[in-house]
């Protein structure tokens, strides 16, 4: 690009004829603050004088966080100044603010804001700065360690926004992903900055944050990686995985995506046995080591005990959901689970007809607490399954499952316990820290576990499924909480966690009718979700059914089984998810007539005349279905109300 324009003809300030006058708000507040503090800036941005520009360049840069201003700078087409003239500036300082004042737009604007970007070739601009960033940090002869201090560090703010412009244009649209993964100055600028040893670490954070976007279901820039045979960018990422804090969390994002893109898991390893196993024990390091009250040591973002915590989690998340593709390969997995993703909530759904697996001796006695030296001997249990010398060798050849259930759950939990506060900030960790474990309970629901197939996996489960209900479902229950977030996913990892104690006591006192009462509370909570299926309601349900399953007591059998039905003898108020899920749940519970409770609860409490009492209701609710906005719940209400009528013809058949 050209250096600064200056209009020598006028001596003042530069005119651009293709911009169009702007009208001032009407608003007497932002009038007035267009006046005092806009205008004037705009003006000296443009001003032929270097020091004007420079300094007014740094007071946008400080101001354009705060909406009202921000606002008021987009109107007055800063970003156009910015592109035409301040990010040329001849001021190597006065580019390092325009660079900053175009990060915090694409960070604080809606992602069509990047997308407009992207359309006015703003990659162009990238590109160009990325190489002259390039360039300066592999100069010869150790050109740039000998700049000034002030020099390297307009650099490496340049370099960081450039990370972050490059990560919001590639999460915005997928034609931005593909040019900037497709761009090789890009590509060389993103593996210079992880290979260079004296990048600052806000900037490495800031890359590698990047590079997680960048890879993530990208095959192209997944294959660069690991080509790159200048800059070794695979090797320095393996390198940081086995480091601690920001580097070892985040590379293990990169790398994550990096064995999902190439398909390297349990049953095939890639490059020198690399797959998932590896990273779990260092994410499970992680979040050992890492508190939300140590101090950031180096003063910047990077080392935010909040971003590596929440990293870390993010990551085991996925590799719960991604392991269950490997489970698939391996021949282990039931017929898969309904998969839904709401939010930050990737947990996943009960299939409709699926004979899941659940159940529950006896109530014990109601103990929502547990004490430290029992909390202790929970964590004994599982993390001690090494020690035991007649434990199933069958997890074995699991690796990335065996890391997740002995090293992962237990510090996710333990994570989830210490953090107590009710604080934003604490409530975000302690949900992505129930989304980790919901995603690997889902995951585990889906091994096929019944013949005794899967034994020792099941053996090697129980102890850490108990640990979840124990140590987050139960406390959370306890609590009543109102955070519809933080319910959804406790209940996301009951309903999990449910299905896969077949035969065990797991209940620890009432938990049943705090979920009975959280369903008639969802009801007045704001908690809406583009799939109904994924509500707080239907979740509940779904655990609720679960707990009724045989060997349930006949009273807690009884008592959901009531619930059940009158939830859809309350139709039409009962939302039609709600309702579906309902009946389906019944289906499951009532569909044997060898079950205990078919004869002690289903026909004693003439539970089929209260069901055959709600076909008319059921068959109404299908058709108040819009099928083209709705396409799966008009399909799922269909077939629940045509399994409604075949459930009612068997019941009729098999009276006792």
């Amino acid at each position: 690009m050209a250096k600064s324009r200056r209009n020598r003809a006028k001596g003042g300030q530069r005119s651009d004829p293709i911009a169009k006058p702007v009208k001032p708000p009407s608003d007497p507040e932002l009038a007035a603050i267009r006046e005092k503090s806009i205008l004037p800036v705009i003006k000296d941005l443009q001003s032929s004088d270097p020091k004007s520009r420079t300094t007014a360049a740094g007071a946008i840069a400080n101001i354009v966080q705060d909406t009202k201003c921000r606002k008021l700078l987009l109107r007055e087409q800063i970003v156009h100044i910015l592109l035409t003239e301040t990010l040329t500036d001849a001021s190597l300082e006065s580019r390092a603010a325009g660079w900053e004042i175009l990060r915090v737009l694409t960070a604080e604007e809606e992602a069509d804001f990047c997308v407009h970007l992207y359309r006015i070739d703003v990659l162009t601009a990238v590109q160009h700065a990325s190489t002259k960033i390039t360039e300066a940090i592999n100069s010869p002869n150790a050109a740039f360690s000998k700049r000034s201090k002030a020099e390297q560090n307009f650099v490496w703010c340049i370099a960081e926004a450039l990370t972050e412009i490059i990560s919001a244009l590639a999460a915005a649209q997928d034609e931005a992903l593909d040019a900037s993964s497709q761009n090789q100055e890009i590509l060389r600028f993103l593996f210079t900055l992880v290979s260079y040893d004296s990048t600052t670490a806000s900037v490495i954070r800031s890359a590698l944050s990047c590079m997680i976007t960048l890879s993530e279901d990208n095959r192209q820039f997944v294959e660069a990686i690991l080509g790159d045979s200048t800059h070794q960018c695979y090797k320095h990422l393996m390198t940081f995985k086995n480091s601690d804090g920001f580097k070892a969390a985040f590379a293990c994002g990169v790398l994550h995506n990096i064995f999902s893109v190439m398909d390297w898991n349990d049953q095939n390893p890639g490059r020198d046995g690399a797959c998932d196993a590896i990273l779990v024990p260092t994410l499970s390091q992680t979040l050992e080591r890492t508190s939300l009250k140590d101090d950031m040591t180096n003063g910047n973002s990077s080392g935010s005990p909040a971003d590596i915590l929440q990293m870390a989690l993010e990551v085991l998340a996925s590799i719960g959901t991604a392991l269950q593709d490997s489970l698939g390969k391996g021949s282990r997995a039931k017929k898969p689970v309904r998969e839904g993703l709401n939010g930050e909530d990737d947990a996943m759904d009960a299939d409709d007809n699926e004979e899941d697996i659940s159940g529950d001796e006896k109530l014990a006695d109601e103990d929502d607490e547990m004490d430290e030296d029992e909390m202790e001997a929970d964590m004994d249990m599982v993390t001690g399954a090494d020690d035991d010398a007649d434990a199933p060798s069958g997890i074995d050849d699991l690796p990335t499952l065996r890391e997740l259930i002995q090293k992962a759950i237990p510090q996710a939990v333990k994570l989830f316990q210490t953090i107590q506060g009710t604080d934003e900030l604490s409530t975000l960790i302690r949900t992505h820290a129930l989304t980790a474990l919901s995603n690997v309970a889902w995951t585990v629901s889906c091994i096929d576990f019944s013949e005794g197939a899967n034994a020792a996996i099941l053996q090697a489960w129980i102890p850490v499924a108990k640990l979840m209900w124990n140590n987050a479902v139960a406390p959370v229950l306890g609590s009543n909480t109102s955070d519809v977030s933080l319910a959804t996913i406790v209940t996301s990892l009951a309903w999990a966690v449910a299905r896969t104690l077949h035969e065990q006591s797991f209940l620890k006192g009432d938990e049943h009718k705090k979920f009975i009462s959280l369903y008639h509370a969802s009801k007045s909570l704001d908690g809406s979700t583009e799939d109904p299926f994924q509500s707080l309601g239907v979740k509940c349900i779904g655990v609720l059914g679960q707990l009724a399953l045989d060997p349930a007591p006949v009273a807690l059998n009884r008592e959901i089984g009531v619930f059940l039905v009158t939830v859809v003898a309350a139709l039409p108020e009962t939302p039609a998810a709600d309702s579906v899920e309902a009946l389906n749940q019944l289906f499951d519970i009532y569909g044997d007539e060898k079950s205990t409770h078919d004869r002690e609860v289903f026909w004693k409490d003439n539970f089929l005349q209260h069901i055959e009492a709600t076909v008319p209701k059921v068959k109404a609710m299908v058709k108040t279905v819009d099928k083209r906005k709705s396409s799966e719940l008009r399909a799922r209400a269909e077939e629940a109300s045509l399994n409604l009528s075949r459930f009612i013809q068997y019941k009729q058949k098999h009276r006792p």
